[in-house]
């Protein structure tokens, strides 16, 4: 058994209980603060430089049972928001004129560059925050926020605003459902 392992061998036996109950007081579910408690053992253990003394591996486990919470509770804030977005809208165009317009969507995301388009369909079609964009791409988040800007006002160039919503909304329902509310 290499060193690590038996730090999070021991770190689970002797530790365990009280890992799952300090997540159980941020959680208010045993249930939920044993899966934290795992996501966090998982995230500590998991990468290149794992802790190797007790106490750091218990701080860390700590700080990353707070942050995955932290992250959960954004994340159900975030989806509060836009869950809206997820429901298909009725639309009154013809078949003819919804297939047109994914055409037309498809025409216009082909004239972006491959940043900007790959920016665009992680923000507007796989919900991405714009710190997930940069960190899955590699690039600054800064960076991810002009290429989502530029793309914007290229798509707009295309596609044209909609007189009765704004632009960046139009675009997302033209990504999304392929045609216009």
């Amino acid at each position: 058994m290499g060193h690590w392992e038996q730090v999070l061998d021991d770190l689970v036996r002797d530790r365990g209980p009280a890992l799952v109950g300090y997540a159980t007081l941020l959680t208010g579910s045993t249930r939920e603060a044993e899966d934290l408690v795992q996501d966090a053992l998982v995230r500590a253990f998991s990468r290149a430089r794992t802790p190797v003394d007790p106490l750091a591996a218990e701080t860390y486990v700590r700080r990353s049972i707070l942050n995955t919470y932290l992250d959960g509770y954004r994340r159900r804030a975030r989806w509060q928001g836009i869950r809206h977005l997820f429901v298909t809208r009725p639309t009154d165009e013809s078949p003819e004129m919804q297939i047109q317009t994914r055409v037309d969507v498809g025409m216009a995301l082909r004239q972006l560059t491959q940043r900007e388009r790959a920016c665009v369909v992680l923000r507007f079609y796989e919900d991405l925050t714009v710190p997930s964009i940069a960190e899955r791409i590699g690039i600054s988040e800064g960076a991810v926020k002009r290429y989502l800007s530029d793309a914007v006002h290229r798509l707009e160039a295309v596609l044209g605003p909609d007189p009765r919503s704004d632009a960046q909304t139009e675009i997302i329902d033209l990504i999304k459902y392929g045609s216009r509310p």
